[in-house]
């Protein structure tokens, strides 16, 4: 199971940081993603880290402003995030999946994630 907090209000520039936590076992044998989704759009990738090489990929849309890690020990990733804008206003979504790919590109699309958390919502304020 993956539950994910640390979402709430801020004002636009400001920072957040995320984070989802796992339960269970072999938690550094999955990859794990940041998704999104803002009312009215479709879910959309954030970023994504591999399992114990961490290896990272961002959207382009938050590249430079978002960080993604984790702490294999405390079954645990974060998503720090600054320089927030408007638009990144949505439900934030963590994900894992054990399925490994020499890419970290196919880790953009939802479908090879086997668990999602239950969503924190962001809201960053004009």
């Amino acid at each position: 199971q993956l539950q994910a907090f640390g979402g709430g209000l801020v004002q636009a520039g400001g920072s957040l940081r995320l984070s989802c936590a796992a339960s269970g076992r072999a938690f550094s044998t999955y990859a794990m993603g940041w998704f999104r989704q803002a009312p009215g759009k479709e879910r959309e990738f954030v970023a994504t880290i591999g399992r114990s090489d961490s290896t990272t990929y961002y959207a382009v849309s938050v590249k430079g402003r978002f960080t993604i890690s984790r702490d294999n020990a405390k079954n645990t990733v974060y998503l720090q995030m600054n320089g927030l804008k408007p638009e990144d206003t949505a439900v934030y979504y963590c994900a894992a999946t054990p399925k490994y790919y020499s890419s970290s590109y196919y880790y953009t699309n939802p479908n090879p994630y086997d668990y999602w958390g239950q969503g924190t919502l962001v809201t960053v304020s004009s």
